[in-house]
Order: structure tokens, then C-alpha cells, then sequence
């Protein structure tokens, strides 16, 4: 977790850096031809600003939590300078192996999404609760019928 914290705390760094070189740069700079009669002459573009510092808080979050995270686990074998790879050995986790879940997931947010473009409530509402039911279909998968998984 080490190696994960020290590159969102980077990233975060440079979007801070960013966001100072941003603002600097949009105060200094005004409109190309000057005052057209709209009466702007320059002056920080806030929406950019503003999206790297939040996109930096988003990182240094992330930071935040792999750094808490590291502090009470021990170390992995490639956060170690002497780490081999075979120490990573194992088992890594249960992927299932075919799932027609996703599509459905997807179908349902394809429909949430025409629903809210198409501005029609009752479309985004029914793409918002066929998204739910299927994202429970996908997580209690092999918990419910005949798949369950082996027993350890």
C-alpha cells in the first residue's frame, strides 16, 4: 500500500501545482481583442481552477486512505525491497467465470441515461430500479440458486 499512497500524494501534488499554475496563468491573461463591450478584461477562469483543486482533494483522499491503510497492514511483498514474486503467490480471489449480469447493468443504465436525456422521469426512474436489481442480481449471484461455491 505504500507504493499505491506515494502516487495519488504525487498526483495530488501535481494538480495542486496545476491549479496554482492555472490560476496564475487565466488572472493574467485577458479576452485576445481586449474589451469587445461585454466589459471582460481578464480574470481567473474559475471552472478550471476549481476542477483541479477538487480533482487534487480526490486524490489526496485516495492518498489519505492507502496511507491509513499501510500504517496497519504489513508489508506486501511488493511494497519490500527484497520482495520475490513468488511470495505473491496464491490465491488472489473468486472472478466469475461467465455472467450475463453486466449486460444487464449496462442495458439498465443505457435506459436511465435516455431517461434523463430525453428528460421523461418515468424512463429514468425504471432505468434507476432495473440498475439496482441487477446490480443485487450480480452481487448475490453465487448466493442464491445452484452456484453456490465450493466450500473451503
Amino acid at each position: 500500500m505504500r507504493t499505491e499512497y506515494k502516487i495519488f500524494a504525487g498526483v495530488a501534488a501535481f494538480l495542486f501545482g496545476a491549479a496554482l499554475v492555472y490560476g496564475l496563468y487565466t488572472d493574467g491573461t485577458g479576452n485576445a481583442s481586449g474589451t469587445n463591450g461585454d466589459g471582460f478584461e481578464g480574470g481567473v477562469e474559475w471552472v478550471g481552477t476549481v476542477a483541479l483543486i477538487l480533482s487534487g482533494l480526490l486524490c489526496s483522499m485516495c492518498a489519505g486512505f492507502f496511507w491509513f491503510v499501510a500504517r496497519r497492514i504489513d508489508l506486501r511483498p511488493e511494497d519490500r525491497e527484497d520482495g520475490e514474486i513468488a511470495e505473491g503467490a496464491g490465491e488472489v480471489g473468486f472472478f466469475s467465470p461467465g455472467s450475463y449480469w453486466p449486460f444487464g447493468i449496462a442495458l439498465s443504465a443505457a435506459i436511465a441515461g435516455l431517461g434523463l436525456v430525453f428528460w421523461m422521469w418515468w424512463l429514468l426512474a425504471f432505468g434507476l430500479i432495473c440498475v439496482i436489481f441487477s446490480s443485487c442480481g450480480l452481487l448475490f449471484e453465487y448466493y442464491t440458486g445452484t452456484r453456490h461455491p465450493a466450500e473451503h
